[in-house]
């Protein structure tokens, strides 16, 4: 009875080895993936930022990144209109400060005025 006991905790500590084996395999093919996102993303995010050193003026570029601290979504948008713009040769020249001002005003949405209604 004993041997048979010892059996089942050895057999049963195979199992628990070999099932702690394959999740750290798994874990690691996880975090494998997830770092090649990582790296993936950031050298998107490397390529974006050197386009827009081309197409922007500095105070234009530091008007974006000022403005992305509290309009992220829309900055993004932006950013990623004017790339598009750059690769199809639409722009003629860089864009300075007053241009980017104007494009940020057409970006806004229109605002409404309320009426009030008296009767």
């Amino acid at each position: 009875m004993a041997d048979d006991l010892e059996e089942i905790r050895r057999k049963r500590l195979e199992q628990l080895q070999q099932q702690q084996a394959s999740e750290q395999q798994m874990g690691a093919g996880d975090m494998q993936a997830a770092m090649q996102q990582e790296q993936a993303k950031a050298e998107m995010e490397a390529k974006k930022q050197a386009i827009l050193r081309q197409i922007l003026t500095p105070e234009a570029r530091e008007r974006l990144s000022t403005l992305k601290m509290s309009r992220k979504e829309m900055v993004e948008q932006l950013e990623s209109q004017l790339i598009m713009l750059a690769q199809n040769g639409r722009l003629q020249s860089k864009i300075d400060d007053e241009k980017l001002k104007q494009l940020l005003l057409q970006m806004q949405p229109k605002k409404r005025e309320p009426t009030i209604k008296r009767m």
